[in-house]
């Protein structure tokens, strides 16, 4: 009887510990896949054993460079960039990241492949922020933002970094370049 129970109980464990694997790709609040905000800079060659993670060179922190950290799927696609919050310093957290594959989707299904109508559609817009190359779009339910790219706005906001730009001057079809998180 106690050999049945135990068998019972080691493959009830065995079937639940299954069920709780990480989706890689799924992008959430505190965590994208195995990325957490916590995650320092040194466990990214063991979370990304199967990829290629591109450090910046040793030196390049007096070169004005941002340092951001690239990962790579072995087969050569970009997945993400990483800029850590403290430059050149392994035991430092990340600070954002810029989501480059389309396979990351957000618990709402948003991806790279999306619109400014499936971003209105599933959050509430808070700002949006006018920059050289893009529009920031930022949601009050996440620490995530869209970027969308200027040359899919109206021609009067393209070229002009002081004009507000508001939801209604996004066109719908207008599709997401990257979207990115901020910890």
């Amino acid at each position: 009887m106690k050999k049945t129970l135990l068998s019972i109980s080691i493959i009830a464990l065995t079937l639940t510990s299954c069920k709780n694997k990480t989706n890689p790709f799924l992008v959430q609040n505190q965590n994208i896949g195995l990325l957490t905000d916590s995650t320092q800079i040194k466990d990214l060659e063991v979370i990304f054993a199967k990829d290629s993670v591109v450090k910046p060179i040793a030196g390049d922190e007096f070169a004005g460079a941002i340092n951001i950290i690239d990962i790579y799927e072995k087969g050569g696609k970009h997945l993400l960039s990483l800029t850590p919050k403290q430059a050149l310093d392994s035991t430092a957290t990340i600070s954002s990241i810029k989501i480059k594959d389309e396979r990351f989707k957000t618990e709402k299904g948003i991806n790279n492949l999306s619109t400014f109508a499936d971003i209105k559609s599933n959050y509430t817009i808070s700002s949006i922020q006018n920059s050289f190359k893009s529009a920031s779009v930022f949601v009050k339910e996440s620490n995530i933002f869209f970027l969308i790219d200027k040359s899919e706005l109206p021609a009067e906001l393209r070229f002009n970094m002081s004009k507000k730009i508001e939801k209604a001057n996004i066109p719908d079809i207008a599709k997401i370049k990257h979207f990115m998180i901020g910890w």
